[in-house]
């Protein structure tokens, strides 16, 4: 949604994996049902000359060609020093476009950090009346996801907002933000029905080393290796020449997929995490991408929330584990924090029914 007139609640994402847009769209359903209508923008659309799609495109390039190079940048934005200073006053040059989107607005939701800096800088100089909200996708709490400017920080469990606060956010844990599961499939489940299977996911894009995942768990002989691979088309054609692994394209009921598997691996912490624990399935961190994915697997694994496996042998372990009957999802999220409170309840205050503010 590009025109916003009359919408008084505005959520903005980031077309950089699928995960920021699925909790904001999430999050624009959840607040229709409570009768308030909102809004959804894509920063990326808003940066002038089509450079937001341009830095799309560069960092998908970037973590196919060269992961660990994207892993160094982020570590160096992590951190006060010139370049991190540039890339935050460069973001807000790059804003101004969002910002005349949402300057009629009482509430500004973000779930991109690009957007967090923007928003952030323009509540902080006053030039943006609205409330400001960050919904923290991530397990791990980067520099960019926080502004001082931003009026609350909301995240997916006590550590990530631990992280948050001591980067000087307001911020607190909330119920995870996931969208209900699928009650049907895109077609024909994948496998047949008496077989283990160990789905590999690796987000919208297939990133990361799924093929060498599924190939260790071949070697393992436990489990059939069926392979998310999204919309990269050349890395489901090179597994779908492997013996023994099924390769998957893009799917849209990947969340019935995996409460069918017996075992999920993972590699970047996202939204597809929560979603495999909504639905009680096993899941482990492997290989995880690096840079962000490797610090959601160590956040994750220190939340007891999904354990992080190192090795070959690790991974033949929690698959032997995911297969005994005895094993129980309370093995695997011991810090669930049940009790935080619904993201969509601290929104609310300030918003009314129809839109408009209270």
């Amino acid at each position: 949604m590009d025109i916003l007139r009359d919408e008084r609640v505005v959520v903005v994402s980031g077309s950089y994996g699928a995960g920021h847009d699925v909790v904001a769209d999430e999050l624009v359903r959840r607040l229709a049902a409570r009768g308030v209508v909102a809004g959804r923008l894509d920063v990326a659309a808003m940066f002038p000359l089509g450079l937001g799609y341009l830095l799309r495109g560069l960092y998908f390039r970037q973590l196919a060609v060269a992961p660990r190079s994207w892993a160094s940048l982020l570590d160096r934005l992590d951190h006060d020093n010139p370049c991190a200073d540039l890339v935050e006053r460069l973001l807000w040059r790059l804003g101004r476009r969002l910002l005349r989107k949402v300057e009629h607005a009482d509430l500004v939701v973000s779930t991109h950090p690009f957007a967090s800096q923007i928003l952030g800088h323009a509540r902080a100089e006053g030039r943006l009346a609205a409330r400001v909200v960050t919904y923290l996708t991530d397990a791990s709490v980067h520099r960019l996801w926080v502004h001082a400017g931003v009026d609350q920080h909301l995240a997916i469990d006590e550590i990530a907002a631990a992280q948050a606060r001591a980067r000087g956010a307001r911020a607190q844990a909330v119920d995870p933000v996931v969208p209900p599961t699928p009650s049907t499939h895109d077609g024909p489940r994948p496998w047949p029905d008496d077989t283990a299977v160990a789905l590999v996911v690796g987000g919208s894009r297939g990133v990361g080393e799924l093929l060498e995942a599924a190939l260790d768990v071949l070697e393992t002989g436990l489990c059939t290796p069926v392979v998310a691979c999204g919309t990269n088309a050349r890395l489901r054609r090179r597994l779908a020449r492997i013996p023994g692994v099924v390769a998957l394209g893009w799917r849209s009921d990947l969340a019935r997929l995996m409460a069918d598997a017996d075992c999920v691996i993972q590699n970047a912490g996202g939204i597809t995490s929560l979603e495999a624990l909504a639905v009680g399935t096993p899941i482990v961190s492997y290989r995880p991408v690096p840079g962000h994915g490797v610090t959601n697997a160590q956040a994750l694994d220190r939340a007891h929330r999904i354990p992080y496996v190192t090795s070959r042998e690790g991974l033949a372990s929690a698959l032997r584990n995911a297969l005994t009957p005895r094993t129980t999802l309370a093995n695997l999220q011991l810090d669930a924090t049940p009790t935080a409170p619904d993201a969509v309840e601290i929104l609310l205050p300030g918003v009314d029914a129809v839109g408009s503010a209270a």
